[in-house]
């Protein structure tokens, strides 16, 4: 038995040693290939070793650089004002009566059976502003101030001061303020034409008095059209750089900047549903805006070239209803009287692909790039006909279909009428907003359809008139039948047919 009790544990200790070799043997053969250089281990052991790195260290994904929206920030918040434009509201006394309301249906809400009594009360809208002058020069939108009888600006130290009205651009949105003061912070202009989609921007405000309001977004889109409602009429210059950088009410006239703090857009509009900031906001580009506040400084009113077609969008429908082999650019669809592309030698069914070759997809594009010229400067127009593209010459006109530069104030003759900006007591006599006299009449269709010397045009075919240009820019766009309404200085309102440009 003792024998038998020995030989076991020699077996025992023997099985132990055995193993014992075999574990060490196995580790010095694992650790002469871990320190062998990477190119001398088997491709097996390599893959192994790969493996094994990546189920023992965990990666971790690098977030992107963020942007500095810091630097952007404090160059732009002290040059973003706010502004206060006040005015006396008019509030009806008595109620209308059934049949009041019946003539009104047909002929517009200014239509009045009888006179009125009117009693006043204070009013005030509120937006935003950015002063692009150490002297107190301000940008802001037209609607912020086109009621105001007076402007209140507010800088972001607090600073008040009652600014003057340089101009007005009703087309684009646009107002040029002065304040006396200088030594301002103010934006330079970054060139909006470089903008990218995907880019980042800031939207700047002054609302409600709360200092400065900053948001940040990037640039989804550009010469977007937003078929925008405003006063003013005539040919809406709808050419936005669309981002989702929110921007509510009181914002509107801010600034958007790029990262390098340069001001690419004057804030606008919003796309909503509830009044409230949804998703989209839309910013008329700088490019614009330089040129308007350009002629506004120069001239008081700006010097908008227009080749004088009736134009439309090429697209999807437009192409299926005039079997056209293209589905882009600015289809022309009719000529207004004397018309600066027809008399070039551009024909109805022509499309403009390019001016000067720049490309041309679609009207706000064509609207975004003739606010680069003048009345009188040619152009090269590269047109699709029938497949064929055609270079062609355009002497741009003016909104009068004339090449001449024109000055805010003074008159325009139209159709044998000519006519004035309206007086500033006479506004407060007859509590009006806006308007263009008939200071002089001839033989016309003004004339033949029964206007009087001294006739105020308030509106043609209800889109409210605020300046000669206006005037001209509406009457040139019309065909067919135009509704004119207005009031003649004693206070008697009246409205006229008139047969305009050709059917």
């Amino acid at each position: 038995m003792p024998y038998k009790k020995q030989k076991k544990n020699l077996y025992i200790i023997s099985l132990v040693v055995i193993l014992c070799a075999i574990t060490l043997s196995l580790y010095s053969l694992f650790n002469s290939n871990r320190n062998q250089p990477i190119g001398k281990r088997s491709a097996t052991n390599q893959q192994h070793s790969i493996q094994l790195t990546q189920l023992t260290v965990p990666t971790t994904p690098i977030a992107p650089e963020t942007p500095n929206f810091v630097s952007a920030a404090q160059k732009a918040t002290p040059a973003v004002v706010h502004i206060t434009a006040k005015y006396e509201a008019k509030i009806m006394r008595r109620g209308t009566s059934p049949i009041e309301e019946l003539f009104k249906d047909f002929l517009g809400e200014g239509f009045e059976l009888g006179p009125k009594e009117y009693k006043t009360q204070p009013g005030a809208a509120f937006g935003s502003g950015v002063i692009i002058s150490e002297d107190g020069y301000i940008v802001t939108n037209n609607h912020v101030i086109d009621k105001a009888d007076q402007i209140e600006v507010t800088l972001d130290d607090n600073r008040r001061y009652t600014a003057k009205v340089v101009g007005t651009d009703p087309d684009t949105d646009l107002a040029l303020l002065k304040i006396e003061e200088k030594k301002l912070s103010f934006l330079v202009f970054g060139d909006s034409d470089k903008l990218q989609v995907g880019e980042w921007v800031l939207a700047v405000g002054n609302p409600f008095n709360l200092t400065s309001t900053v948001t940040k977004g990037i640039v989804s889109a550009k010469a977007r059209r937003a078929d925008i409602a405003r006063s003013g009429g005539g040919i809406k210059i709808e050419a936005f750089i669309q981002t989702d950088a929110a921007v509510n009410k009181g914002n509107s006239g801010g600034a958007l900047v790029n990262l390098q703090g340069e001001l690419v857009g004057i804030n606008t509009a919003i796309s909503t549903p509830t009044g409230a900031f949804a998703g989209y906001s839309f910013a008329i580009p700088s490019s614009i805006v330089q040129r308007i506040i350009s002629d506004l400084k120069k001239y008081g009113t700006v010097q908008r070239a227009i080749l004088g077609i009736f134009p439309l969008d090429v697209n999807a429908d437009l192409v299926e209803e005039k079997k056209l082999k293209r589905f882009d650019g600015v289809y022309v669809n009719g000529f207004s009287e004397r018309s600066a592309a027809a008399e070039a030698g551009l024909k109805e069914g022509d499309i403009i692909i390019a001016i000067n070759n720049t490309k041309i997809k679609n009207l706000a594009q064509l609207h975004e790039h003739l606010t680069h010229y003048q009345p009188g400067d040619k152009v090269n127009v590269l047109i699709d006909r029938k497949g064929k593209e055609i270079n062609i010459t355009v002497t741009l006109k003016n909104a009068l279909n004339e090449i001449k530069i024109v000055h805010g104030q003074g008159s325009i003759e139209v159709e044998g009428a000519t006519f004035e900006p309206l007086d500033q007591a006479t506004k407060q006599k007859l509590g009006l907003k806006a308007g263009v006299q008939i200071k002089g009449i001839k033989t016309g269709k003004w004339q033949q359809a029964g206007i009087k010397k001294g006739f105020i045009v308030v509106a043609i075919d209800k889109e409210p008139i605020e300046t000669l240009d206006q005037l001209a820019t509406i009457l040139n766009s019309k065909k067919g039948g135009i509704l004119i309404e207005g009031i003649y200085p004693n206070g008697t309102k009246a409205y006229y047919g008139i047969g305009w440009g050709d059917l």
